[in-house]
């Protein structure tokens, strides 16, 4: 099949652009590099260096790939970015979601499959592990601009007859995270502790997360893109864990020992965080396959090897 991966020179889309590609499928990327790095990309996909809000360039790819589906990935995923540039957020995750989702109704793309967020569309009021009934409250900028995409896929598939799947990741981390930003913790840990740098926790580190491991990720990905059924599905373990806990498991795994250092929280976290992943297990059989500490054990290693062949 013909494939475009918006995004896929960053985290996630690297991985599902391999994993595509070893299926056998044709794929091409798209990608500004704002946050993705161009040695992600798989050697055997074609990339376009281009801006998804760039209309016109975002047409000649679509004219010339044909793609059959398209996965969107691509977003700007830094709450701390959106909080200080709330416009910037607006343009990139919800106008240039709406320039992908209308190239693809025009060239009647059979499925579009987003990537939007769990862990930043509800406040610390629902039950745990949270449901997609739940009723989303994101106390973000960045979360309401994936909700903001989830709707305008609604609205297209119900006006343009436009199939699409949302999935809905926790804290997604694995090898490939930007370590450069605020949202990885994982990566962000390993990274400072292998250099000998001190990390930063927000708040107490109390404060509870869903981690799920890349690879489970993108087998969700793939998994909704095959069947038809249209909605919207978590990706996640179920479990919480605290960032305290993750610096705990991280600092264990590279063998360093040292104390963090604690500042203020970040408004817009929730505290406590956890996502039910039963409905995507009862559609797709999709469950989380990689343990919690065989992640971080892999994400230390890629660290581990990605400096000493530096």
């Amino acid at each position: 099949m013909r494939i475009l991966v918006t995004g896929g020179a960053g985290f996630i889309g690297s991985h599902l652009t391999d994993a595509l590609i070893e299926k056998g499928h044709s794929v091409c990327v798209v990608d500004n590099l704002f946050t993705g790095r161009r040695e992600n990309v798989n050697p055997r996909a074609r990339f376009y260096d281009i801006d998804i809000l760039d209309r016109t360039s975002l047409d000649s790819v679509f004219a010339k790939e044909r793609p059959e589906y398209v996965f969107h990935l691509a977003a700007q995923m830094d709450l701390r970015y959106s909080l200080k540039h709330p416009s910037r957020d607006v343009e990139m995750n919800i106008l240039g979601s709406l320039q992908v989702i209308e190239a693809s109704v025009e060239r009647k793309v059979r499925k579009i499959i987003f990537t939007s967020t769990g862990g930043a569309l509800y406040d610390d009021s629902v039950p745990r592990p949270t449901s997609e009934t739940a009723p989303p409250l994101p106390l973000s900028i960045y979360g309401i601009s994936k909700l903001s995409v989830e709707h305008y896929l609604t609205y297209f598939h119900a006006s343009r007859k436009l199939a699409y799947a949302v999935i809905r990741p926790s804290n997604v981390y694995g090898p490939r995270q930007n370590y450069k930003g605020e949202a990885g913790v994982v990566a962000i840990f390993a990274n400072r502790l292998l250099e000998g740098k001190p990390c930063m926790i927000n708040g107490t580190g109390r404060q509870t997360r869903d981690f799920v491991y890349v690879s489970d990720v993108v087998d969700a990905l793939m998994r909704v893109q095959k069947k038809g059924t249209e909605g919207v599905f978590h990706v996640a373990t179920g479990k919480e864990t605290s960032i305290l806990q993750i610096y705990k498991k991280v600092s264990a795994a590279t063998g360093i020992r040292r104390k963090p250092r604690f500042r203020k929280k970040v408004i817009g976290e929730v505290q406590r965080s956890a996502l039910s992943y039963r409905r995507i297990l009862r559609a797709h059989g999709w469950r989380p396959r990689v343990s919690l500490d065989e992640g971080i054990q892999k994400t230390v290693e890629y660290f581990r090897n990605s400096k000493q062949n530096s």
